[in-house]
């Protein structure tokens, strides 16, 4: 594990795509505190403190909410949701494997690491 420190490049979020060009959904925790931090950062906005580590995702969440993005045909909707995840923080993805106008507030999900041309991003899975 990598400790962040501050810098005029956006470093904290480069080392975050890095992990998931590697496979690896890591997220930030302070180490003084023990809250974790999404989207990456070079403080934890609470505190302010710069003592954050990246640690591994559990990768389970909640949707918070959820939209339909509807578009014309060809291109098939998809949704944008809010995921809350286990460990605290909330972040923006979208849910698959299933169709987009089913996703439901309160649906447990499940991260997976999916590629989109050749950038890595987390998207997120129902859980049965």
């Amino acid at each position: 594990m990598s400790e962040t420190t501050p810098s005029a490049s956006p470093q904290p979020e480069r080392e975050y795509l890095q992990h998931l060009a590697e496979g690896r959904f890591m997220i930030q925790r302070s180490r003084a505190s023990g809250r974790f931090v999404f989207y990456p950062r070079v403080a934890e906005p609470a505190t302010g403190a710069t003592d954050l580590e990246w640690v591994e995702a559990s990768g389970g969440g909640t949707v918070y909410a959820t939209s339909t993005m509807r578009q014309r045909p060809p291109a098939q909707s998809y949704n944008v949701a809010l995921i809350d995840l286990d460990e605290g923080p909330r972040m923006m993805s979208r849910v698959e494997s299933i169709a987009s106008d089913a996703v439901r507030i309160g649906m447990r999900v499940k991260a997976r690491i999916a590629l989109e041309g050749d950038v890595p991003l987390v998207v997120f899975d129902p859980v049965p």
